[in-house]
């Protein structure tokens, strides 16, 4: 079962939701239909050590937001 992170476009509320198929979730603060799905990142431990700041993600191509790629949810 899929667990996808959502925003949505009516409130601003983002949430997690299990999807089955094509199902389109509700957004469970106003109830607006109208979600986008956001790129979600999963995250790998590493004995390595720590990350430098060159190795870093690179933030949003759209809107520059430091968390990373489709963090933004714009469209």
């Amino acid at each position: 079962m899929p667990l996808y992170e959502y925003s949505c476009r009516d409130c601003g509320q983002r949430f997690e939701q299990i999807v089955f198929g094509k199902t389109v979730p509700a957004c469970p603060s106003c109830e607006s239909r109208k979600v986008s799905k956001l790129l979600s990142v999963f995250a790998v431990s590493s004995s390595a050590g720590s990350r430098t700041d060159k190795e870093s993600p690179a933030g949003c191509g759209t809107c520059g937001d430091p968390r990373g790629p489709g963090s933004c949810a714009l469209d």
